[in-house]
């Protein structure tokens, strides 16, 4: 009897985890699937999640993470921007917002993130986005409720364009460090 219901359990745990697993994969699959107008896709920065940091941030209400791939990682160690040299074509950047919460199991760290808002990304292709200083943008709002991602528009808070070229407009602002405001914080 006993074996029958350790049997019966571990059955039951092994279909939930398969299922749990088969759900997780589904929502990857639709995250894939979504690009903004201009063709910046989502499955461009498959893998985002494990980047290195760059930096942290808040600002507008949220806590931001800013990550860097392998080849903006290695830009950013060989001194560029403040170099004066642009980074190389390849470059990646994702920059994920949450809505900050307070810690309540530990009160002396109180702000944590919360609820996922977004997720923008930038890549350095100097072809492909040679109209908009050789990076391509994309921005996409995150919805709790279905697990989904949609690209940004001018009724996401903040407001946003929603093409690649999205972010040319402010990031000229820091035309004179390759269109990038980020900064690698020190290690």
């Amino acid at each position: 009897m006993r074996r029958a219901i350790l049997t019966g359990a571990s059955i039951s745990a092994s279909i939930a985890i398969l299922v749990t697993a088969v759900s997780i994969s589904a929502q990857d699959k639709d995250k894939y699937a979504v690009k903004v107008p201009g063709g910046l896709a989502f499955s461009e920065f498959r893998g985002y999640e494990d980047w290195a940091v760059i930096s942290l941030s808040a600002n507008g209400g949220k806590v931001a993470a800013t990550l860097g791939n392998p080849a903006m990682i290695d830009a950013y160690k060989q001194g560029i921007p403040e170099n004066g040299k642009p980074f190389p074509d390849g470059a990646k950047m994702a920059k994920i917002h949450w809505i900050p919460k307070k810690e309540e199991s530990y009160p002396g760290q109180p702000i944590v993130p919360g609820a996922l808002h977004d997720v923008g990304f930038m890549v350095k292709d100097s072809k492909r986005f040679a109209d908009s200083g050789g990076w391509g943008w994309g921005a996409f709002d995150y919805d709790e409720a279905s697990g989904t991602f949609r690209p940004a528009t001018a009724t996401s808070r903040p407001p946003q364009g929603n093409d690649a070229k999205c972010g040319l407009a402010c990031h000229t602002e820091v035309l004179n460090r390759d269109y990038v405001f980020t900064a690698y914080g020190k290690r």
